[in-house]
C-alpha cells in the first residue's frame, strides 16, 4: 500500500484544467520528485494534497485513508509536513523559537497555558535535534531575520520537518540558492529522506537526477511519464516537453 496516493485527481479553475486526472503513488521511505515546465500544475497538485484547495474530482489517500477535502489545518496532525516556494518563517523570533513553537503545537504542551516556555524541555530538546539536522544548531539563538536567504530556506524546512512524522512535501527548496547552498540543501534532503518519505518539486535537473528514487513528470496538468531517473531522462515525450531535444 502506498503511503500517499492520488487517484484521478483533477482541479479546474473555470475553463482551465490545472491538474488533469493525476494518479500518483509515494511509497514509504521513498524520495519522489515531481517535475515539469512552469505552469504544469505541480504546486496546484501540492495545494490539493495539503488541503489548501479542494479537487474538482478524484481522491487523495494517506495510509489507505481517504483525506480528500479534509481541512488544511488537520493535514499536519496526520504527520504530513510542507514547505512553500516563498520562505515562511517568523523573522522576529529566534531560530530555536521558530521550531519550538511548531514542535509544541504537535504535543500535549500546547494546552498548558501557564508553563513558561523555558520549562518546555522536551520541545526544546527536540527543536535542537531538528536544527542540527538542517545545520542551524549553532545559530539557534539568532533572530530568523539575521539568517541568509539560504539559511532561511533551511529554517523553513526545519519547520516542516517538525511536523513531518511520515512524509514531507518540499516545494522548490533550492530556489534562489547559490551552487554551494544548493549542494548543502541536497545533502540535507538526502539525510532527511532516510527518516521520512519526501515528495519534491524541483526545477534543477541535476538535483532531481541526483536525489530521486522515482520521478513523475507533469505537462499541462497531466502525467506524461513516471519511473526511475534514467527512464525519465530517456523518455522522448519528456525531452520534447521539458528537457529539450536537439
Amino acid at each position: 500500500m502506498a503511503l500517499l496516493e492520488t487517484k484521478g485527481l483533477t482541479k479546474d479553475f473555470g475553463a482551465l484544467r490545472a491538474v488533469n486526472n493525476v494518479n500518483l503513488e509515494i511509497k514509504e521511505g521513498e524520495l519522489h520528485s515531481l517535475i515539469g515546465p512552469n505552469g504544469a500544475g505541480k504546486t496546484t497538485l501540492f495545494n490539493v494534497i495539503s488541503g489548501q484547495l479542494n479537487p474538482t474530482s478524484g481522491r487523495v489517500l494517506f495510509k489507505g485513508k481517504d483525506i480528500t477535502n479534509i481541512e488544511a489545518y488537520k493535514i499536519p496532525h496526520l504527520g504530513i509536513g510542507r514547505s512553500f516556494q516563498i520562505t515562511n518563517v517568523f523573522p522576529g523570533l529566534e531560530v530555536l523559537e521558530n521550531v519550538r513553537i511548531v514542535v509544541q503545537s504537535r504535543s500535549d504542551a500546547k494546552f498548558n497555558f501557564f508553563k513558561k516556555a523555558l520549562n518546555l524541555t522536551e520541545a526544546i530538546d527536540k527543536s535542537y535535534i531538528i536544527l542540527e539536522k538542517v545545520g542551524l544548531k549553532e545559530k539557534a539563538k539568532w533572530k530568523a531575520s539575521q539568517l541568509s536567504h539560504g539559511e532561511q530556506r533551511l529554517l523553513d524546512m526545519a519547520l516542516a520537518l517538525a511536523i513531518s512524522q511520515f512524509i514531507l512535501l518540499l516545494d522548490e527548496p533550492t530556489s534562489g540558492l547559490s551552487p554551494e547552498e544548493t549542494a548543502e540543501m541536497v545533502r540535507i534532503i538526502k539525510d532527511i529522506s532516510k527518516e521520512v518519505s519526501i515528495l519534491l518539486i524541483e526545477h534543477k535537473m541535476h538535483v532531481v537526477m541526483n536525489v530521486s528514487d522515482r520521478i513523475t513528470v507533469l505537462n499541462q496538468g497531466r502525467v506524461i511519464a513516471q519511473g526511475i531517473p534514467n527512464e525519465v531522462r530517456a523518455n522522448e515525450e519528456v525531452q520534447r516537453a521539458y528537457l529539450g531535444v536537439r
